[in-house]
């Protein structure tokens, strides 16, 4: 097992995370714009497919 004060006094680590930390970009919004997205094809695909089976 490597020692993780080791790994974490490294000052290239640090420099990571602050990077990592700070600039986030626009991930949330488009990992939200694709949940929804997803959700609303299913939903759209259930309403349009639910009376497909129904003859009368």
């Amino acid at each position: 097992m490597p020692d993780m004060n080791a790994i974490t006094t490294h000052p290239g680590f640090t420099e990571l995370l602050a990077v990592s930390k700070g600039d986030q970009g626009p991930g949330v919004i488009i990992r939200t714009v694709l949940v929804v997205g997803v959700v609303g094809i299913v939903f759209l695909a259930w309403f349009l497919l639910r009376g497909y089976g129904k003859k009368d």
